[in-house]
């Protein structure tokens, strides 16, 4: 058996790359190293896919602590024939100090690294092999795909502290077998090295694997397969093809390793969704997984992951007649399909995955993508007028144009560049823009029209500045959206001259808001007034006598303010509440609509017009009860009244109470 040695790459005559070079050619990007590496690593997935299978691609990312069961095996192995200087080589110092992490990149359902392992020797069109081992800048050989030059494989050496990844790879053979390959890679700095002749300048290239020859090779078949089991490394199936890559040392941006495996979940759901969603019957092209420590950590589901439902609606809409083309017009050029959506929405809680695309509290954003349907970026449109309300849309090259987007792209292929093109490839680019431009304008516009299809949800007339006197902009149902459940009320009531509680309304006049209206049929409490009776008001007075049970009027105890949520792909208004007095109880809801300044409430609507509508009550487990009016059991529980607004109002939610007679 042959083991395995590390060869540094002298400088040969005709000179080559030096490793800071390839290193930098990722540039400066403003996503981080994490976020990087699930971009590309998975763009290289799908770029590898087999053709013509049915079978999804299995995209997954593994990081565990080398165990001592293999750690011993990591440092005779991978120290044999290791530079001695920690400076030229700092994988020496990873290796000795302790413990190693490592972090592997892994895919199933791909060809994995095939073709020739020498770059002099790769005149055919597969070159997997030396295209991500040797050779650095090639440009795309797979029609349509996400990557252009290659300089995506960078980040997995950026990522390793010591810039070291070994690569684990099955292919099939020209002759139709399997073959299993084997290698180690560094990337780190050129340097120059005394030697018995004189000093010799090194690359700062490293590669790890068969030495015997001039050249160093992968190890293959049971040498390979013996020595990834010596390191811990899963194996390859019988007939199974594919690829994993191991960074070893990863460095996860100073998050706890099972923080940062809730990061990649959240990041591969954010930049691959499209992947995730299957489309016209058939599966998602991709399946995702995230393991640390062998627990596996969830990646969202982009149909019911808020807000990247949106963006699937969007997909959707873009895909479906409700889609728009996009056209250049001079010169003359289709340039790809357009959907939008547009919602009511709760506000948006960002997470650490959101805040690295700048998607913090609004979704007011259009999804660019190629044909390879990989998210290239989220481009900011006009912000909403009001802050319950979002949209989300996705544009989509047309194949003829990929190219020319392809280009646009820089290295990290995270934005499209127009200055960098030539006209009128340039013009294109920049046309685009435009178009998705005029296109928000026209789904913001103050008329309140918009193209057929886009949403259900009319253009609200006014800013959300102005909701005090026209409540519910662009859509909106009218309740706080920054309330949540069980928080305190932040409203005020005034006792009417019978004594009941007046108008119940939202006190910030600056945000959309419900309004409660409490009459004699329409009897609540705030939770600090207590119970209410025939003998006495609830004044909530020092002294005052609690009635028997039996003689108290049944009330209803809101529980905080309506807040908006989401219900699969329908956004509500929900209102809790409890009926303090105990025995079962009969609610039914009393919707209407407040008139804009006046105060006054409709409940006729116009001809053509929508009314809020109840959906149902639900209890504490969650089970929605649809029949209005509803037997309730009075106590200490919270029951939900859950409502979906009428768009351009604002919705008054009166929740009536009687008590059910027993024999």
């Amino acid at each position: 058996m042959t083991d395995p040695r590390w060869f540094s790459q002298p400088y040969p005559p005709e000179g080559a790359s030096a490793a800071e070079g390839i290193r930098n050619q990722l540039g400066r990007p403003e996503l981080d190293l994490l976020t990087i590496l699930v971009r590309e690593s998975a763009q290289n997935s799908w770029d590898a896919r087999l053709e013509r299978s049915s079978i999804p691609v299995d995209y997954r990312i593994d990081m565990w602590t080398v165990g001592p069961a293999h750690s011993g095996a990591w440092r005779e192995l991978l120290l044999a024939g290791a530079p001695q200087s920690v400076e030229q080589f700092p994988l020496r110092d990873t290796l000795k100090r302790g413990p190693v992490r490592v972090l592997s990149v892994s895919d199933r359902g791909t060809r994995g690294l095939g073709g020739p392992t020498r770059a002099d020797n790769a005149v055919g069109p597969d070159r997997d092999f030396v295209s991500f081992i040797r050779n650095i800048g090639e440009p795309r050989d797979t029609a349509l795909g996400g990557g252009t030059y290659g300089f995506g494989k960078g980040i997995f050496y950026l990522l390793s502290r010591p810039g070291t990844i070994i690569v684990y790879s099955r292919c099939r053979t020209a002759g139709g077998g399997h073959e299993t390959r084997l290698i180690g890679c560094t990337l780190w700095k050129s340097y120059v090295h005394s030697e018995s002749d004189g000093d010799c300048r090194y690359t700062g290239r490293h590669w790890w694997g068969d030495t015997s020859g001039k050249v160093v090779e992968p190890l293959v078949g049971e040498e390979a397969d013996a020595v990834a089991q010596r390191l811990g490394l899963k194996s390859f199936g019988p007939v199974e093809t594919g690829t994993t890559v191991v960074v070893v040392d990863p460095n996860l941006d100073d998050l706890e390793p099972a923080k940062a495996a809730e990061y990649l979940g959240d990041t591969i759901a954010w930049h691959l969704w499209p992947k995730m969603i299957s489309t016209e019957g058939k599966p998602p092209a991709m399946q995702f997984s995230v393991f640390h420590d062998g627990v596996q950590h969830p990646v969202p589901d982009p149909r019911t992951m808020r807000p990247l439902n949106m963006f699937v609606a969007a997909y959707e809409a873009m895909a479906g007649p409700n889609g728009s083309d996009l056209e250049c017009r001079k010169p003359k050029k289709h340039l790809g399909r357009l959907g939008l959506v547009k919602r009511i929405m709760p506000s948006l809680e960002p997470t650490h995955a959101s805040r690295m695309l700048a998607i913090e509290d609004l979704i007011h954003h259009v999804c660019l993508m190629r044909p390879a349907e990989l998210v290239v970026t989220y481009h900011p449109g006009p912000k909403p007028p009001s802050t319950n309300q979002g949209y989300a849309g996705v544009f989509r090259a047309d194949e003829a144009m990929d190219d020319v987007y392809a280009k646009a792209e820089p290295p990290t292929h995270d934005a499209w560049n127009p200055h960098s093109l030539d006209r009128p490839e340039s013009t294109y680019v920049q046309t685009t823009f435009r178009r998705i431009g005029e296109a928000l304008e026209q789904l913001l516009s103050l008329s309140g029209t918009t193209r057929p299809g886009a949403s259900n949800v009319a253009l609200g007339a006014a800013s959300s500045l102005f909701s005090g006197l026209v409540g519910g902009a662009w859509g909106m149902g009218g309740a706080t959206a920054y309330s949540k459940p069980g928080s305190t009320a932040t409203t005020t009531s005034r006792p009417t001259d019978d004594g009941n509680a007046g108008t119940h309304r939202a006190a910030d006049s600056r945000r959309p808001s419900t309004r409660f209206t409490d009459r004699a049929d329409l009897e609540s409490t705030h939770p600090a007034e207590g119970y209410d009776s025939d003998d006495a008001p609830a004044s909530g007075m020092s002294g005052a006598s609690t009635p028997d049970a039996s003689r108290r009027r049944p009330r209803v105890q809101y529980v905080g303010d309506p807040y908006y949520d989401d219900r699969g792909d329908t956004s509500v208004l929900v209102q809790e509440f409890r009926l303090p007095v105990p025995g079962p109880q009969r609610v039914r809801i009393d919707l209407a609509i407040t008139l804009p300044g006046t105060g006054g409430r409709e409940t006729d609507p116009p001809i053509g017009a929508s009314m809020p509508m109840l959906i149902g009550w639900e209890d504490e487990t969650g089970r929605l009860h649809t029949s209005d009016p509803q037997v309730v059991a009075g106590g200490e529980a919270v029951w939900r009244a859950v409502v979906r607004p009428a768009p351009d109002t604002m919705t008054e939610i009166g929740i009536k109470v009687e008590a059910v007679r027993t024999s």
